[in-house]
């Protein structure tokens, strides 16, 4: 367990740093991996195209391959950064980030694009790695808190954001230009922490690189009890996430025949949960980690089981604006449960922070994209399929969360006050 001098140690390293200024480096290095899926969002037609791919299904790999890179190296550089400090691995990744992305300007194949993609997804894996284990070298408990639903507040706007950029470089330029962007946003990125980032694990809490200190390090995290519920409780809710943007399009424009301008519809959701995960930062001090997260998500596991309900009675969707009155307030209380399930998940692990991000963001990338994925599967051309995933993921999350506790749930434990 981290005690509070050695907190006070770390703090003081990068105390030279500016709060809002922290924040936004942590922020740029998490909004790299959103923008780099969500801006060939609107591509993905002219890349196939382009490529010789006319198969949606095949298309879809310049993301799918992202994600797999993303979601599989996370568990390497966890123990690197663990080892040798979170400079070096993140520059490390960053550089890979910076080359697949400027190599992808010039790809002449698919197959080779999309090996590029897979490669950029692995050194983008170092940026969320170390933007977590940064974090929680700098703060723990509801600081921590509030500092990630700042950063995954910008995380969720660019869903917004990175599409309709997309669409914009594609009326000025091609495809390729997306890769040139993202190259550029990396350069930004690494130039930007180089210069300002400090180095925030303490030399004397640094791991040796040995199977037995690496084993050591999973032990500790998969023995504590409260860290490996909240990861797992994490990844099962991330579940929701994939699950509705795989279907959104689908929805909107199959269900309620709305169109392209599904993308404003898609985009006004994503504001409220990017809008409460800012309310989070605010609010997480006051109310606690605990009481705050708990709540919310047994208020969304409870209208997304009503949401179901009306769904049915109405023989598969709700009219349109009564969906949207109740998928709002659902993603709305989304804002407040994975950065606090987070803080909960790292907080007592800061022994091995690295190696404890890495995890909690592999079970979230490729356990949350599973279990979305099995949803959006059974999609059937109503709501009923992805409603009843909600209800089921919300519940197994609580589960979780209930086991993580040992049954304890709104409140703190006995020996810690969150």
């Amino acid at each position: 367990m981290t005690s509070s001098t050695d907190m006070e140690s770390r703090t003081s390293r990068a105390d030279s740093l500016p709060y809002w200024e922290f924040v936004a480096i942590i922020a740029l290095l998490m909004a790299l991996n959103a923008a780099a899926i969500d801006v060939y969002i609107p591509a993905l037609s002219d890349v196939g195209s382009a490529l010789g791919i006319t198969s949606d299904n095949q298309r879809q790999w310049v993301i799918t391959a992202y994600i797999l890179g993303f979601g599989g190296a996370q568990m390497i550089y966890g123990p690197l950064s663990d080892r040798f400090g979170r400079r070096k691995v993140l520059f490390a990744g960053l550089g890979i980030y910076v080359a697949a992305a400027f190599a992808a300007i010039f790809t002449p194949t698919f197959g080779i694009l999309v090996a590029l993609r897979v490669i950029q997804g692995i050194g983008a894996a170092a940026t969320r790695v170390i933007a977590l284990s940064v974090v929680r070298d700098r703060f723990n408990g509801p600081r921590m808190a509030s500092v990630m639903s700042l950063v995954m507040m910008v995380f969720m706007v660019m869903p917004v954001f990175a599409p309709n950029l997309g669409s914009l470089i594609l009326l000025l330029g091609t495809w390729r230009e997306l890769s040139a962007v993202m190259c550029l946003f990396g350069v930004v990125a690494f130039a930007w922490a180089w210069f300002r980032l400090p180095e925030t694990l303490n030399p004397d809490d640094r791991r040796e690189l040995t199977a037995k200190r690496v084993l050591e390090a999973f032990r500790i995290i998969f023995t504590n009890r409260q860290a490996f519920g909240y990861t797992l409780a994490t990844g099962a809710f991330f579940g929701v996430l994939f699950a509705f943007i795989a279907q959104a399009e689908q929805i909107y424009t199959q269900v309620y025949g709305i169109g392209p301008a599904f993308t404003l519809y898609f985009s006004l959701v994503a504001c409220f949960m990017s809008l409460s995960s800012f309310a989070n930062s605010r609010l997480v001090a006051r109310f606690g980690t605990r009481r705050l997260s708990h709540g919310a998500l047994t208020g969304f596991t409870l209208i997304a089981a009503l949401h179901l309900c009306v769904a049915i009675g109405y023989g598969g969707a709700a009219p349109f604006g009564l969906f949207l009155g109740l998928l709002i307030p659902q993603f709305c209380l989304f804002g407040f449960i994975p950065t606090n399930f987070n803080s909960l998940a790292m907080d007592p692990l800061g022994q091995v922070a690295g190696t404890a991000s890495a995890v909690l963001g592999t079970v979230q990338t490729l356990g949350g994209g599973i279990l979305g994925g099995i949803v959006g599967y059974f999609y059937n051309g109503s709501l009923i399929p992805m409603l009843t995933g909600f209800t089921l993921l919300g519940a197994l999350s609580l589960s979780l969360v209930a086991v993580a506790e040992n049954g304890r749930l709104f409140g703190a434990p006995r020996n810690r006050q969150h």
